[in-house]
């Protein structure tokens, strides 16, 4: 990696004393910024912190004496060196006079985007997003000298501060073979990257800081003319510039829609859901979180899609290590227990190398996991052991299920993991089992892609096309009597061929346990005691104490969990559970 700075230059319009002081300092090729502050002490900022250069507050004579030897400042208070790529901004009081300036050093930075190369050489619109200062402008300089030097592309920079390819008429070597257009005011950007395409014939246009309504729309206007975008825009994640109504236009724009009942069905949500307006103006999305760290998004749409109904992405996690090595790992999101949107990462080191079971199914049957000491022994109380699964952090463990691994197929025949098309049934709960449980089986949203559909039995009788479109497609439907967790369970359990239990599994309770309150925790604790050391051993009814609707809802669904029977009677707000003996 080759750093090309022209440091020496900065340094000369700055006053003698701090000229020198900079020039000496241990850490002179890492200086960020020169900060002069009038009536304060001047200051310089390093990655590793701030330090001032002097004990004496900085004056009026010095900071004109700096303004004579930059030039004139524009629209945008920024000004910069004649062939360099540092840039001088400064600071106004309300008479407009000049009392405090902000010298930032520019760099070449040869090398920086070897982690994404290959995305700019697919020919895909790319959008980097990142904090001020982590380094989007280096990358899109590199970027442009790529395409314009090393992929013979005809590149046109739309350069409205000078920042790209450094102050004065003749642009700086590091942007290579690439053209540059400089832009008279700041607001006159929108104009000039629309002139650029229909003048000068580009093959791909670079832009920096998109941050008007007017700039998002012509970088629209000039993807849909089939060319290649490389541009930039303040924001850390997806997610910032899909609430910011100037900027929502980049990924798509968003839009309230009202679904029909059958579509709000099967998607299990609201009639009013927020969708994607438009196809994104970029297709690739690199969110820059540090030097050497960038998430990319590879498919724009699907993330935006996927975030507006609620689902965490899965993007590639790009970093280089001490030796410049490039790591490509996947973000996944791990549903476990209370941690919900938890994130981890998995290497894709081994991608391609085929599908590898995780062994929980290496017996055909799921196995309990074995109780603690003090279950086994009879000390423990019945508290402390719903206390210890709620604790219980092995359900994230893939291997928990089992020791062995070996490819298994579906009902039909197919690979596993299963894809199912579920239909009215509530995606929420899908998640949780088939986290919590650890099963092999993805939900599609295309029935195209699915190896079997999960649906109510109410939903299923009342539309013959769902049941045409499955016969024609000879995919097998499992009906739900109703959509709760047991019925749930049990039902996967089916289309994976996997035996029924004959002890109670511990993992499945963790199932009753999602963002349950200390009440609802009580009263399903009150419940499984209940059934577990009197319906069950001892063969008789128990009447539990009193509880809201929704609470005896769950209760009723973990008696469910046991095959056991339950009927709710009495008036409200006495009306309570009983539950029946097999």
């Amino acid at each position: 990696m080759t750093i090309t700075d022209d440091l020496q230059k900065l340094l000369e319009i700055l006053p003698q004393d701090l000229r020198q002081n900079l020039e000496n300092h241990p850490q002179r090729d890492s200086l960020v910024e020169v900060v002069l502050d009038l009536g304060r002490c001047p200051e310089a900022r390093f990655p590793s912190g701030a330090e001032y250069l002097s004990d004496v507050p900085v004056t009026q004579e010095q900071i004109d004496d700096c303004i004579v030897r930059v030039g004139s400042f524009g629209a945008d208070n920024r000004a910069g060196i004649e062939q360099t790529l540092h840039r001088i901004s400064a600071i106004r009081n309300r008479s407009g006079k000049v009392i405090g300036l902000t010298c930032r050093v520019g760099r070449a930075i040869f090398g920086t985007i070897s982690m994404i190369r290959d995305l700019v050489e697919t020919g895909k619109s790319i959008l980097m997003l990142g904090r001020p200062g982590v380094g989007k402008t280096t990358a899109l300089r590199e970027i442009a000298r790529t395409l314009a030097d090393e992929l013979d592309k005809r590149v046109v920079i739309i350069d409205s501060s000078n920042e790209i390819a450094g102050d004065g008429d003749v642009p700086h070597p590091a942007i290579g073979k690439a053209r540059r257009m400089q832009v008279s005011h700041p607001d006159r950007q929108h104009q000039v990257m629309i002139e650029a395409v229909e003048n000068h014939m580009p093959e791909v246009i670079v832009i920096d800081e998109i941050g008007t309504e007017l700039e998002a729309l012509a970088a629209r206007t000039i993807a849909e003319r089939g060319v290649q975008l490389v541009g930039t825009a303040h924001g850390n994640q997806i997610e910032n510039l899909i609430k910011n109504p100037t900027l929502s236009d980049l990924v798509g724009g968003i839009q309230a829609v009202t679904l029909g009942d059958d579509e709000a069905r099967r998607r299990g949500s609201q009639k009013t859901v927020l969708e994607r307006k438009a196809p994104p103006t970029f297709e690739i999305a690199v969110e820059m979180q540090e030097r050497k760290r960038w998430v990319v998004h590879e498919d724009l749409a699907d993330t935006v899609d996927g975030l507006l109904r609620g689902h965490q992405p899965t993007p590639q996690v790009r970093t280089v290590d001490e030796e410049g090595n490039i790591n490509i790992t996947r973000q996944l999101t791990a549903i476990d227990g209370h941690k919900k949107g938890s994130r981890r990462e998995e290497s894709l080191a081994a991608a391609g190398s085929g599908r590898k079971s995780t062994g929980w199914r290496a017996s055909g049957q799921m196995i309990p996991l074995p109780l603690s000491s003090e279950a086994e022994n009879g000390n423990g109380s019945g508290r402390s052991e719903f206390e210890r699964l709620l604790r219980k952090e092995s359900l994230s463990n893939g291997n928990s299920f089992g020791r062995n691994s070996r490819s298994e197929s579906g009902p039909n025949g197919e690979d596993l993991p299963l894809h199912i098309y579920p239909y009215g049934v509530s995606r929420h709960q899908l998640d949780q089992v088939i986290g919590v449980l650890n099963l092999p089986v993805v939900l599609t949203k295309e029935l195209d892609n699915a190896d079997a559909i999960l649906a109510l039995r109410s939903h299923v009788k009342n539309h013959a096309k769902l049941r045409q479109m499955a016969k024609a497609r000879h995919l097998p439907i499992q009906m739900l009597k109703a959509g709760t967790i047991p019925q749930i369970t049990r039902a996967l359990r089916r289309l994976l061929n996997i035996d029924e239990p004959e002890v109670t599994d511990d993992r499945e309770l963790q199932l009753f346990l999602h963002s349950a309150s200390d009440d609802e925790m009580d009263a399903l604790e009150e419940a499984r005691l209940a059934v577990e050391q009197i319906v069950i051993p001892k063969g008789q009814p128990v009447e539990l104490l009193p509880r809201s609707p929704q609470v005896r809802k769950m209760q009723h669904e973990l008696v469910e969990h046991y095959r056991l029977r339950s009927d709710s009677f009495g008036d409200e707000p006495n009306r309570r559970l009983r539950i029946y003996p097999a």
